[in-house]
């Protein structure tokens, strides 16, 4: 009898144990889930606060009233501002008030949104100044001094009471709705044009008023117009094509024989061409500068493998100039072939508004594309490439000097490699 109640009793006592293992056990297992939903939770929030970019800076904080508005940047931006005298260099999306100086350099270009709506774009080597950017019963006040270099224009429609007004040396011009114009100015030799594309604009000099509409053209100089005529459309490239590679077969370079097109009705005189290492014709990458060419193509032989640039502008009898056509890009690569090119350790760092810069390492030496920028990888192989897109994602492509390529479709949000091409 002793002998069973003594079994009854381990019995109970292992039942007993094992129930409390089980609660145990199942206690732990809870914990468990509701750890990994708290973590789950957490980092869904980090990740949509990521994408919504809450833990960036704001881009613009303190704007003044009726301040205009960089959008977005390329390259070396600085902006003087009259209210301290302190000039920055813009990191960020960033504003411009009354009486500030934008400044650019030959990498540098700047797209500002005035109070109007109208658009500016600074190219490089170029100083505006804001004269004004208020309202005014309803419409707005708009006036801009253009010191030196080029000016674009975008006006949309726009109020009876609003003006836009540019300003160079002793003229002003004003232009109307839908509008879009380009604005040089040579500081050094105090002359100016205005090439009008679409609408019209009335230029005053001296107090005499001159429209000029579409596709006209029009030279400032001694304090006058002069030259108002048709406008000169730029040269249309032909040969070699844009993206063209071209292999060199035999080691000593290659010859690439440069052609276009010219369907302009204004008697030319001559054409510019300008064939450069850069995009941006950076004054120690071009290679060939010649001016005053009377037919249309050109040959330049002995060219090594690397992506070069060319360009072209023309001249009428008259002395009107065009704009240089966008430049189009070839490549020279060597026969043979080069190890696979990978990318590691993206990043992608938020500027400001829809500016980022991309970062990776890869095979030094390597050119690094995107939105129609680029760099060279370091010498261990890093490289930083600053963009503008409003996209989530993005395109990047590297080469190399012997036709090798790799495309990498980059997200803004997280750096991660979406696909590749």
């Amino acid at each position: 009898m002793d002998k069973h109640n003594q079994q009854h009793q381990q019995q109970q006592q292992y039942k007993k144990f094992y129930l409390d293992w089980w609660r145990i056990r199942r206690s732990t297992i809870y914990g468990l889930i509701a750890a990994v939903a708290l973590i789950s939770l957490i980092s869904f929030g980090v990740w949509y606060a990521m994408r919504n970019n809450w833990f960036l800076q704001e881009a613009i904080t303190d704007v003044p009233k009726d301040a205009a508005r960089i959008l977005s940047f390329e390259g070396e931006v600085r902006i003087t501002r009259a209210s301290t005298r302190e000039t920055i260099i813009v990191t960020k999306e960033t504003y411009v008030a009354a009486g500030d100086t934008i400044q650019t350099q030959a990498d540098g270009k700047a797209i500002v949104q005035m109070i109007d709506g109208s658009v500016y774009t600074v190219r490089p080597n170029s100083t505006v100044i804001i004269r004004n950017n208020t309202s005014i019963f309803g419409g707005a006040n708009v006036r801009v001094s253009l010191d030196d270099g080029q000016l674009n224009v975008r006006t949309e429609q726009q109020p009876e009471s609003a003006q836009n007004v540019v300003e160079m040396f002793d003229s002003e011009t004003a232009l109307k709705s839908q509008t879009d114009a380009s604005f040089n100015a040579d500081s050094q030799t105090s002359g100016a044009e205005i090439r009008i594309t679409r609408g019209s604009v009335d230029t005053t000099v001296g107090g005499a008023k001159t429209t000029l509409s579409e596709n006209e053209f029009a030279s400032l100089n001694n304090g006058r117009i002069t030259n108002k005529e048709q406008l000169l459309l730029p040269p249309k490239p032909t040969s070699p094509a844009d993206a063209a590679q071209l292999v060199d077969n035999t080691g000593a370079g290659v010859s690439v024989g440069f052609t276009w097109q010219d369907d302009s009705t204004v008697p030319i005189s001559g054409y510019y061409l300008q064939v450069s290492r850069s995009p941006i014709f950076a004054a120690d990458a071009i290679m060939v500068d010649r001016s005053s060419l009377t037919t249309r193509e050109f040959r330049l032989a002995g060219l090594a493998p690397g992506t070069y640039y060319w360009r072209i502008k023309s001249s009428s009898r008259s002395g009107q100039t065009s704009e240089w056509n966008p430049h189009w890009k070839f490549t020279v690569v060597r026969r043979g072939s080069s190890p696979a090119i990978d990318v590691g350790s993206w990043g992608v760092e938020p500027v400001g508004g829809n500016v980022y810069l991309i970062s990776g390492r890869t095979q030094p030496g390597l050119l690094v594309r995107s939105q129609g920028n680029q760099v060279f990888a370091g010498p261990d192989g890093s490289f930083r490439l600053q963009i503008s897109s409003p996209l989530s994602e993005v395109a990047v492509e590297l080469s190399d000097d012997r036709g090798n390529r790799a495309g990498f479709v980059i997200s803004l949000r997280n750096s991660r490699v979406l696909r590749k091409f």
